[in-house]
């Protein structure tokens, strides 16, 4: 919108004649921008002499660059601050050839509704009108120039277009054949007049981008867009129409938005199908999507336009581990290592895929040549603490921990778009388990820092609140991380915020506390579980009156998970030869509960609790009472997936009212915000626990059950909106 204090009385300004044709030349300043953008303003310079004989005037001005002046955000400093913020100020002076200032005028040029009080003022044709009143009034032969008054002084104006008008002689003009239009001024083309404007807008939303200004940007592209899109073909070159269209995307994908990135990529893509960088682009929203194979193909694309491409080939790196290609994922970063031997990141993926290989030895060394090439590299660090803790070498990684946590206190993690919507501070123990975030914190649109609890040593309180709005406890298997929890959660309580998963709760996620703390829900069973203490006799008797009904007994060291080490004993016997191969461990013996379906196979059920919601993970359907998802023939069985698809779309077709009357007391009672449980149904159609803990899998890497995608990403749906509202809860 436009708004000026020009009067509507031009009295002052004394009439002397008419002219027979008006010349108007739209002038656009062309010098650099001011590095306070928000200070500057727009100036209009009109000079004024003599009128020929032939009451010819040039009246030049950048009316039809208002709105592009508005777009750019130039405001006054001596506008009340109220005002100021929106607005672009156009200061416009008329003067003689001698040099006196015959009249000035201010203008706002106000980018949103209803800031400010001026008088409305008439459109782009309005302002031109003016001018024409101007020259008429005065006799006199205007010139107009524009120029961006920086603070520096004033950039002559460049000629974008010129518009001939015809003015009505009056009793005073003089009978003089009228002179072309031409020799007032040269005439540009439509095609040339748009085309500039479409190229203005396209080096102003480049210098916004740059400068960080990512909205601005993308309006400026937009209105390039649409002022292309409304003129006939050939009137815009397709290279500037594609370069807008690829700009626009590259915004978009700042801001997270991946549909309207992917849309317009495609469009420049349509208009030159040679674009190296947008087909590298849309691979990166297909990669963000959770869609690596589709992106795999359009980085391939790209390659075969330029094989030489480093964003498509390093890109297509971390498409290949998405996809779980790791040893293509290796032979590409050994190719680009050889190129780029000082790269030290380049090192640093390459010890991860090394890990995913379980080659830690290599990763091991890996990730240490990052070190050498970036003695900061605190990340890497980190890492090696990891690979030396899973390699056994427990001092080692202990003072790798503890040197990369003097080094950097929190591990950063940008958000997937910018600005980020608030920030998390994750706390996590590296010798304990802690709930797998590699999926939930994938392209989040929160800023995450992590910090590691190595030992009770001085923390920096300060530096941990700074900026964050939430806090979230990592720390999940209680058994694990017996020691540091208590740790976790005085700090938890000195940060004042709020918390996702207190660690105070965590502590009751033993799986015998977990029996004790849901014995008696209804419709329910919970199997009896008795902690045996490394070194201590188990009695006969003992074992009779924990499972007194009991054919079987499960066993498994305490602190750990999935199948390994984890034995169905049927007689005493094989249950004394299973405690005396580890003495030193204690261990967990568990009641067997047999839920064999009726069809003879064994059907383990999983459910992710996020924020009251109970949303299903998987079913895993296998023929033996040990079920994990990746140890099942589902794979190669049709029926087994169809079964799991129907049931992760209406879980209450198998689970009726009454079970989740069980699975809501369950959340009641354990009290996490976010956790997950593997239960059964016997064949008298109870539910059956088998484990409650924060410490359970999400992940996207279900390229063999493509119907699982969109009910993972639900789950990551809601944990984002939990840690949302807990973030809101502290602003």
């Amino acid at each position: 919108m436009l708004v000026s204090s020009v009067p509507n009385s031009l009295s002052a300004l004394k009439f002397v004649g008419a002219f027979r044709r008006i010349s108007m030349k739209a002038c656009w300043a062309s010098c650099r921008r001011s590095s306070a953008l928000r200070s500057t303003a727009r100036s209009i310079s009109v000079s004024m002499s003599s009128a020929s004989p032939r009451r010819c005037a040039s009246i030049s001005s950048s009316w039809r660059s208002l709105d592009s002046c508005a777009s750019r955000g130039v405001q006054p400093r001596w506008l009340p601050a109220k005002s100021r913020k929106g607005a672009a100020f156009c200061f416009i002076r008329s003067r003689c050839a001698r040099g006196e200032w015959l009249r000035s005028h201010h203008y706002w040029l106000i980018r949103t509704p209803g800031i400010g009080k001026f008088p409305a003022m008439p459109a782009a044709a309005g302002i031109a009108g003016y001018f024409q009143r101007l020259a008429r009034n005065t006799g006199k032969q205007i010139f107009c120039t524009a120029a961006l008054n920086s603070g520096r002084g004033r950039a002559p104006g460049r000629t974008l277009f010129t518009i001939n008008r015809t003015w009505s002689g009056s009793a005073h003009c003089h009978n003089a054949p009228s002179m072309p239009a031409s020799a007032l001024a040269t005439r540009l083309s439509d095609a040339d007049i748009v085309g500039s404007f479409v190229a203005r807008q396209l080096r102003i939303g480049r210098e916004y981008y740059a400068a960080g200004g990512i909205d601005a940007a993308m309006a400026a592209y937009r209105r390039g867009l649409a002022a292309a899109g409304n003129e006939a073909p050939g009137c815009v070159s397709i290279e500037a129409i594609s370069e807008l269209h690829s700009n626009l995307g590259n915004a978009c994908m700042v801001r997270g938005d991946l549909e309207q990135a992917a849309s317009n990529y495609k469009a420049a893509l349509r208009l030159k199908p040679d674009l190296v960088s947008c087909w590298c682009n849309l691979g990166n929203t297909h990669l963000k999507a959770g869609r690596p194979r589709d992106s795999i193909t359009l980085y391939l694309h790209a390659l075969t336009l330029n094989p030489g491409h480093w964003p498509s080939r390093s890109n297509l790196v971390h498409a290949l581990i998405a996809t779980q290609q790791y040893p293509g994922a290796r032979a590409l970063l050994t190719e680009l290592i050889e190129e780029r031997p000082q790269d030290g990141q380049l090192h640093h993926q390459l010890g991860k895929v090394c890990v995913e290989l379980n080659e830690l030895p290599s990763a091991l060394a890996s990730f240490q040549r990052a070190v050498s090439l970036n003695p900061r590299d605190a990340d890497s660090i980190y890492w090696i603490g990891g690979v030396q803790q899973g390699m056994g070498d427990l001092d080692a990684a202990k003072a790798a921990y503890a040197q990369a946590a003097r080094m950097q206190p929190l591990i950063r993690r940008p958000a997937a778009k910018s600005p980020a919507d608030f920030r998390v501070l994750a706390l996590y123990a590296p010798f304990a388990g802690n709930t797998p975030t590699e999926y939930l914190f994938k392209d989040a649109v929160y800023d995450t820092d992590t910090f590691a609890l190595v030992d009770a040593g001085e923390v920096d309180i300060e530096l941990l609140k700074k900026d964050a709005h939430v806090v979230i406890n990592l720390i999940s298997d209680a058994d694990q991380a017996e020691a540091v929890l208590p740790l976790a959660a005085d700090l938890a309580g000195r940060l004042g915020k709020p918390i996702v998963n207190d660690p105070l709760k965590i502590q009751r996620t033993t799986r015998d506390t977990v029996a004790d703390l849901l014995a008696g829900i209804p419709g329910c069973r919970i199997p009896k579980v008795l902690r045996q203490k490394a070194g201590a006799d188990l009695s006969a008797a003992t074992l009779h009156a924990a499972f007194p009904s009991a054919s079987s007994i499960l066993a498994r060291p305490v602190g750990t998970h999935g199948g390994d080490d984890f034995e169905k004993i049927d007689h005493p016997a094989g249950l004394a030869a299973l405690l005396a191969q580890r003495p030193e461990t204690d261990r967990y013996l568990i009641e067997y509960i047999d839920y064999r379906s009726a069809d003879g196979y064994f059907r383990k059920y999983r459910f992710i609790f996020v924020d009251g919601e109970i949303l299903p993970y998987h079913l895993a359907i296998g023929g033996d009472w040990k079920v994990h998802h990746v140890s099942t023939d589902m794979a190669n069985q049709p029926w087994m997936q169809q079964e799991e698809e129907a049931f992760l779309a209406e879980p209450a077709a198998v689970f009726d009212a009454g079970h989740y009357r069980s699975l809501r007391a369950i959340r009641q009672r354990v009290g996490l915000d976010y956790f997950g449980i593997d239960c059964g149904l016997d064949g008298s159609g109870n539910l059956v626990v088998f484990e409650v803990n924060a410490s359970m899998l999400v992940h996207a890497h279900n390229e063999e059950f493509p119907y699982k995608a969109p009910f993972v990403h639900r789950i990551k749906l809601a944990f984002d909106a939990m840690l949302r509202k807990f973030a809101g809860a502290s602003a």
